[in-house]
């Protein structure tokens, strides 16, 4: 925060300075990848299996570079593997959700509970405790 109360600014807009405080505050806070590289080892037991990541590799705002960065490093990990996934639409742009890649990013958008709820019943069924209450299966 400024001393005015407002978010303080990552750069001057006049000079181009970038305040370095603001940027490590950022990363620090905000950065998906960095913050699951620097906690791996509390955050991995929690999240293995369950990153499933879907971007467009023409992404508007450059996104995919950063997926690729982040894939590269789970791809690596190994005490726990993320045991999870990357895809990448070919030609698709911010906002892609996954396959079917012949679909237009606002069609799919109408399909997310075709697609993802039944990855996310099957992910809750393979890891369900012993005993567990599936009456909701039907």
């Amino acid at each position: 925060m400024a001393e005015d109360g407002y978010p303080a600014s990552l750069w001057d807009p006049e000079t181009g300075v970038i305040d370095r405080d603001v940027a490590h505050y950022m990363r620090d806070n905000y950065d998906l990848s960095h913050i699951i590289r620097r906690d791996w080892a509390t955050l991995g037991p929690k999240l293995r299996g369950k990153l499933h990541i879907a971007v467009g590799d023409e992404d508007n705002y450059y996104l995919e570079e950063a997926v690729m960065l982040l894939e590269d490093f789970l791809e690596e990990t190994s005490d726990p593997p993320y045991e999870g996934s990357v895809t990448y639409g070919y030609r698709h742009p911010h906002c892609y959700s996954g396959p079917p890649d012949d679909l237009s990013v606002r069609l799919t958008r109408l399909t997310y509970n075709q697609r993802i709820l039944p990855q996310m019943a099957d992910r809750m069924i393979a890891t369900a405790p012993e005993g567990a209450d599936m009456s909701w299966r039907y």
